[in-house]
């Protein structure tokens, strides 16, 4: 099992996170673009006075993935999330379901932000677990590679809009 922490400053304050993180627009040129998703779908999202519930599908690009995963994963992996933030605490929290193996492979995570000076930052922890006889190992490993590279381009990419895209 893999479980790890990243951290980014993002540029803008607590508010500003929150409306862009949660911006149908804003993600789905994040998913598409920014990570080169070939597919990404927004399914639901709905909101409440103490919580905000996401619903999304999408198929990763997949980028220096050793041989033996990507036979196993295939041309077509891809994955669900169910998300959701508790307002209160200001924290999301999500579950990945893989379009292969979902029996045999857990992905999940938190995302939490806090206020430094006039930016904030996101610190997302998460736990990566493949069941996999000789090659979970390697599952894990090549999951928290992505997951870590796709994190880094979201910030980069979230910046950068955050400067042409002035709220």
């Amino acid at each position: 099992m893999a479980n790890f922490k990243i951290t980014h400053e993002i540029n803008c304050n607590e508010a500003t996170f929150w409306e862009l993180f949660l911006d149908k627009e804003f993600n789905t040129k994040l998913y598409r673009e920014g990570l080169e998703f070939s597919e990404w779908t927004l399914d639901e999202q709905t909101e409440t006075d103490t919580e905000v519930k996401r619903k999304t599908r999408g198929k990763p690009k997949l980028k220096n993935v050793p041989t033996a995963v990507a036979k196993i994963l295939g041309d077509s992996f891809g994955y669900a999330e169910v998300g959701q933030m508790d307002k209160s605490k200001k924290v999301w929290t999500w579950k990945l379901t893989p379009t292969v193996m979902a029996d045999k492979i857990r992905q999940e995570g938190s995302l939490r932000i806090e206020a430094v000076g006039d930016k904030v930052r996101r610190t997302v922890e998460m736990v990566i677990e493949a069941k996999v006889f000789g090659i979970g190992g390697m599952l894990e490993s090549t999951a928290e590679k992505q997951l870590r590279e796709g994190w880094d381009t979201s910030a980069v990419f979230m910046n950068k809009w955050l400067e042409t895209h002035k709220r």
